[in-house]
């Protein structure tokens, strides 16, 4: 039962003044109090309510997240569930990043890790791509809200061409919004997107980039069939996710991200504690699925001092 309902119950008179005291304690307020003992083992250190706004803040760097009602798994969610986010993959994120980088967010969704990465290093220039409009209005809401100045939003995505494509999107889940239907329901909002070229955006911009980060469920490999000019120039680390199971669904095999990388000069790692470990392939034993390329040459101190055991 909702606490409007529970009031609405009192103000009706289905439930006397002193049930309805015991009832909205032991049904609604006493969850405030489930939560503050609950947070202490989180990295959200405090949740903020105000006129139809919940706000979650983070416990190491203070990010302040606008949560959108009814998405179980934007990001500072997922802290509540899981006590703290992608925790061994940011980790290595933030010792990768170098302070006055040129960032990349391609998928930024709410902006967790744009806005992450800016308040860790306030000279990096970052960059946040979301296409999705609902998702992209809580994108600008919370830059504004943690006041980074060194974060641009840009209300479109990136592919293997400039074109309009439909997205799938439900609000119960925004972080899978793709332009295949992952989730297989039928009653997904179909949203119609505009999607560019990396290069042609770095070109016209004339940007060159640090540090990429990709994440547009399943369809990472025209992202980067749409970069090849900037990956071999700048010859950026690469923070991506690969999934079978969502590559399958535009009919590739992540291995052929790890190719097309290879065949430029990178290697492919995943992250384990505070080491890189390499792969070569993804096989059907796989089970990570966030990696990193970093590039043989201009990566070699970096891929030294994390790959030793």
């Amino acid at each position: 039962m909702k606490i409007t309902d529970t009031r609405n119950d009192f103000l009706s008179g289905k439930i006397s003044k002193p049930d309805f005291i015991q009832g909205m304690y032991q049904a609604h307020h006493s969850k405030l109090f489930d939560y503050a003992n609950y947070l202490k083992q989180t990295n959200i250190a405090s949740i903020e309510i105000s006129d139809d706004v919940v706000i979650l803040i983070s416990r190491d760097k203070g990010v302040k997240m606008i949560c959108p009602i009814g998405d179980y798994r934007v990001a500072p969610v997922e802290a509540l569930n899981f006590l703290d986010y992608e925790i061994t993959d940011s980790a290595m994120i933030m010792r990768l990043v170098s302070p006055k980088d040129c960032v990349l967010d391609i998928g930024a969704n709410m902006g967790w890790y744009s806005i992450n990465i800016a308040k860790t290093y306030p000279q990096c220039n970052v960059h946040a791509f979301e296409p999705i409009p609902k998702t992209y209005s809580f994108l600008e809401r919370n830059i504004k809200l943690n006041e980074v100045e060194n974060v641009t939003s840009h209300h479109f995505g990136l592919s293997s061409e400039r074109k309009d494509i439909t997205f799938y999107f439900y609000p119960e889940g925004g972080v899978n919004a793709s332009s295949a239907n992952l989730s297989e329901r039928i009653d997904a909002e179909l949203i119609t997107c505009h999607v560019e070229r990396l290069d042609d955006f770095l070109n016209v911009n004339k940007l060159k980039v640090d540090f990429i980060k990709c994440d547009v469920e399943g369809a990472e490999l025209f992202v980067y069939q749409g970069a090849i000019e900037t990956l071999q120039r700048d010859k950026p680390i690469v923070f991506t996710e690969m999934l079978r199971k969502w590559a399958a669904k535009f009919n590739y095999h992540p291995n052929e991200i790890i190719n097309l990388f290879s065949a430029i000069g990178y290697r492919c790692f995943f992250a384990d504690s505070s080491s890189l470990k390499e792969v070569d392939l993804m096989t059907d034993e796989t089970t990570e699925t966030n990696f990193f390329f970093l590039h043989s040459e201009k990566h070699k101190q970096s891929i030294e001092k994390l790959t030793k055991r």
